[in-house]
């Protein structure tokens, strides 16, 4: 006996889950609800099946095929337009003139046996057998009344409460023999209860009910598909979890990794090669799909997500539906009842309220509560870049496809046959997204000169002899699980901000170069390049005095590219030095906060014990350095501006230095002292680049381990700043806490205030206005300056809805009432 599976509905209420997915493939316990019918029809030895299909048809056939994968043979019945349930069987006719056949819907999740429906209906004789079942809401459903013999007396299609006369309705499960076709008018919409079985009752034609006992659920609501997910996972429905049971309810599908750690209280349910992180605490009717990560710190109960899902840290995810391919980032809330569609964006801390409905390719902004469902509105890719390049999470906002996409786009901004540079850190990560980009810059008639694992130093450096620009890949600071794709102009430097927008706009218009078969680009390794950087350091770096100082100082390389550098720099400085950390681990290529300051404790501990000079920390790109003086006492970043700064400025009496505008004022007494000029920029990298590739800038420093040394490079560059700083140390003869002892103390603090990217111009006019009469300065933001020389400085971040404040005062009280006083400001004009 053959059956038909009806697959070919909207599911218009299920929307936006249906919206670009068809209703019979929504997963249940990770499976589609078809394939639970499918396999259902099989074990009750129903192996050649006709599937009636009709929206999104393609997608249904391409996932089941011929029906092989399952044991069993399927055919496809695809209609031009939708003909209704009895139409859409009639379609089918030639595959099922020949016998008996059952008909089912492929969208409801049910064990019922089949085989006892198919003996009632050879025992009665019937033309048509209806399933039955009682259910206790019987109003989104048919109601059948049956006699004592069981034939059907009466139909009635979704009847309201006044009409309710039974709790008996019609499941959509049917036997029929063949001559009910000659009912049936061809290629017209026509149903089986409204039209059909009327006709039938009134010619007095043998239609029967079967009551059956067993399960059944119409998964026509997102009421009624989170029910279904739950009755799988309590057992309530026989049907075939695909997984193992860990532990009572605890289902675990193959190659899925569950940390130790992570809380999960059954019953649930993890998919294949999902990922579930310390911390994440997992409660029950959760269903996780196919490739799933969801984070430390994150919280979900009932909630159902589909495949290939990025859950965040901190997200709180409760009743609730989240489509394929969604990205749900730090701290965000999806309450009761909302669903989000497949390919959406919900970026960090933004809420999506009880209710709502999110259609697919949607972004909610960073902060946004959402009240209203979000339907017409188009995803828009935010500006690409932001503080460190292009940055996201690996294998989540970051792909190979993403960076084949922005390094085509680069390549297309530059002439064809120019050479540019590649270069990454050590991680995993970096080395194959590398590669993909080395392949979109060949594949666009560009040369490649790839520099393989190196520290940002050199990458910058040999970029800047000839190269038309440069891209170099690393593992974003202190966040393992992302990466940063920085672009670099032919000196070297970050990518302008215009060149930034250029790259934008390309990337967003998809229009990238190709090359033809006889250019595509050649790709080379240059030999040498740690000796060529040590030695044009030293050229250009005064050096003198080191080796007669007899310094002995303490490196910590932080398991990074720059202990590949060192060998060939240290042996000709004349200092005796201590190296730690230099094995370079891929799998950690950056650390966390806090294995940061364990390691700047321990090198505390080390300069003390060994009575060193001091101690350095580099990054682990070698493109920052954070201090650590001879008392083995940490010196901050600000503080180690300052104390750079005074080195500078004493030593050469004359000059300009460069600084972001959020540095403390006691650098203007500094350089007033010394006679040294200040110029202020803004606080992007590219801006401190610029300004310190003017004539008479002596140095350059952004207050937060970064340093910028004019005579040698343009660019942020630690190992150059270490032996800059060795040579002014062993000159002056003084130690670092000497040097910092001279220095009044500053008070800047800083604090960041989540902002609505709708409300961030309300909120600088606001500022504005505040501030009266006051000072102001808008070289970045703006900072208000008081009477009494305290400021502050307002600066809407340009990648995430935060606005960012520093307040400077004579003492921390003072500069403490001046934040809380311009934070309420931004706070009441951001709500």
């Amino acid at each position: 006996m053959k059956a038909v599976v009806m697959a070919g509905g909207e599911g218009t209420r299920l929307r936006p889950m249906t919206s670009s997915m068809p209703k019979p493939l929504l997963p249940v316990v990770n499976r589609p609800i078809m394939e639970h019918v499918l396999r259902h029809l099989k074990r009750h030895g129903f192996t050649e099946t006709v599937v009636t299909v009709q929206f999104l048809a393609s997608l249904v056939r391409n996932y089941f095929g011929d029906g092989e994968d399952l044991g069993m043979r399927l055919q496809y019945a695809n209609e031009e337009m939708p003909l209704g349930t009895a139409g859409s069987v009639k379609n089918a006719e030639s595959a099922l003139k020949d016998d008996t056949f059952l008909v089912i819907s492929g969208d409801a999740l049910t064990d019922i046996d089949l085989t006892k429906l198919v003996e009632y209906h050879k025992r009665k004789g019937a033309l048509v057998t209806v399933c039955l079942t009682r259910v206790p809401n019987p109003l989104e459903f048919g109601i059948t009344i049956v006699d004592d013999e069981g034939r059907v007396e009466r139909f009635l299609e979704k009847p309201t409460w006044g009409q309710v006369f039974s709790d008996t309705v019609n499941t959509g499960i049917y036997v029929m023999e063949p001559e009910i076709f000659d009912y049936v008018p061809a290629g017209e919409a026509v149903d089986w209860s409204g039209d059909v079985f009327p006709r039938l009752l009134q010619e007095g034609k043998p239609v029967y009910g079967y009551v059956a006992e067993g399960y059944w659920e119409d998964v026509g609501t997102h009421e009624s598909y989170l029910k279904a997910q739950a009755d799988v996972l309590t057992g309530q429905v026989d049907v075939e979890i695909d997984g193992f049971e860990m532990s009572p309810g605890v289902w675990v599908a193959e190659g899925a990794e569950v940390d130790p750690e992570a809380v999960l209280k059954g019953p649930l349910y993890i998919g294949d090669y999902a990922k579930v992180e310390a911390g994440a605490e997992i409660r029950e009717h959760t269903v996780l799909g196919s490739n799933v990560v969801v984070k430390s710190g994150a919280f979900l109960h009932r909630a159902v997500v589909h495949d290939n899902v990025y859950i965040g840290p901190q997200t709180n995810l409760r009743g609730c539906v989240v489509g394929k391919n969604t990205d749900v980032m730090r701290a965000a809330r999806i309450e009761e009842g909302a669903v989000i569609g497949d390919e959406c964006l919900i970026e960090e801390e933004a809420i999506v309220s009880a209710g709502v409905k999110i259609y697919p390719f949607k972004t909610i902004e960073a902060g946004a509560v959402v009240n209203t469902s979000v339907i017409w509105e188009s995803r828009g890719q935010k500006y690409l870049f932001g503080p460190r390049g292009v940055s996201g999470i690996i294998n989540v906002e970051i792909t190979p496809e993403l960076a084949v996409r922005l390094a085509s786009a680069y390549a297309t901004m530059l002439k064809k046959g120019a050479t540019v540079v590649t270069a990454r850190d050590h991680s995993r990560a970096a080395r194959a997204l590398k590669r993909a980009v080395i392949s979109a810059l060949t594949s666009s008639a560009l040369n490649v000169r790839d520099l393989e694992c190196v520290p940002m130093p050199v990458a910058r450096l040999e970029t800047a002899r000839g190269s038309a620009g440069g891209v170099m890949i690393r593992t974003s600071p202190g966040m393992p699980d992302s990466v940063d794709i920085m672009f670099l102009e032919g000196t070297g430097a970050d990518l302008s901000q215009s060149a930034q927008r250029k790259l934008d706009r390309v990337f967003s218009r998809q229009e990238f170069r190709r090359a033809f078969p006889g250019e595509i680009g050649d790709l080379t390794f240059p030999s040498r390049v740690f000796e060529s950087y040590a030695n044009e350091l030293l050229a250009s770096i005064d050096t003198s005095g080191i080796a007669e100082a007899e310094l002995k100082i303490v490196l910590d390389t932080a398991g990074g590219t720059t202990a590949l550098v060192m060998p060939a720099l240290l042996g000709r400085l004349g200092v005796d030095v201590l190296t730690v950390n230099t094995g370079m681990d891929e799998a950690h290529p950056t650390e966390t906060y806090e294995e940061r300051q364990q390691a700047m404790a321990r090198l505390g501990e080390l300069v003390a014990s060994a009575k060193a000079a001091f101690g350095v920390h580099f990054d682990p790109v070698g493109e920052r350095i954070s201090l650590v003086d001879e008392r083995g006492q940490i010196v901050d970043d600000d503080r180690a501006l300052l104390v750079f700064l005074d080195l500078v400025a004493a030593e050469r009496r004359s000059g300009r230095i460069a600084l972001p505008v959020t540095t403390t004022r006691i650098a203007e007494q500094v350089c007033a002292f010394h006679g040294v000029q200040i110029v202020w920029t803004r606080t992007s990298p590219d801006d401190l680049t610029r300004v310190a590739s003017q004539d008479g800038v002596i140095f350059g420093g952004d207050g937060r381990g970064g340093f910028i040394i004019p005579e040698f490079t343009r660019v942020l560059d630690g190992v150059a700043a270490f032996v800059r700083l060795l040579g002014l140390v062993a000159r002056t003869k003084l130690t670092l806490s000497q040097i910092d002892a001279r220095i009044p103390q500053e008070h800047v603090l800083r604090r960041d205030v989540p902002t609505p990217w709708a409300a961030k111009g309300m909120v600088m006019r606001s500022v504005v206005e505040a501030a009266g009469d006051r000072k102001l300065d808008t070289t970045d933001g703006v900072r208000v300056v008081e009477d009494d020389g305290r400021w502050v400085l307002v600066l809407p971040d340009p990648a995430e809805a935060v606005t960012h404040l520093w307040a400077e005062g004579p003492d921390i009280e003072s500069a403490t009432q001046l934040l809380d006083e311009w934070t309420e400001v931004v706070e009441r004009a951001g709500q």
